[in-house]
């Protein structure tokens, strides 16, 4: 099934080149995925992945590795935010 994957700030260096300044691509993803399954091929830092969000809605860190998303859903993924 196909999803779209978004990565922000910092994050979207570990996008394919191609698709960085959009800071998203169409990703095929199994059913069975998990989130946390579905993210380690990226290799993203396990402290930079902050912020997650299904369709907007926030996922917990422990129920990463347990949800599976459906055909056209979004996820995305933000680093901590820092400022001053």
């Amino acid at each position: 099934m196909r999803i779209t994957f978004k990565l922000f700030a910092s994050l979207t260096d570990y996008l394919p080149p191609e698709v960085r300044p959009g800071n998203q691509m169409a990703l095929e993803v199994a059913p069975t995925q998990s989130i946390s399954q579905i993210i380690a091929p990226f290799r993203l830092p396990p402290d930079m992945v902050h912020l997650v969000l299904v369709n907007g809605r926030y996922i917990a860190p422990a129920a990463r590795a347990t949800t599976t998303l459906h055909e056209g859903d979004a996820l995305a993924i933000w680093p901590p935010i820092a400022g001053g």
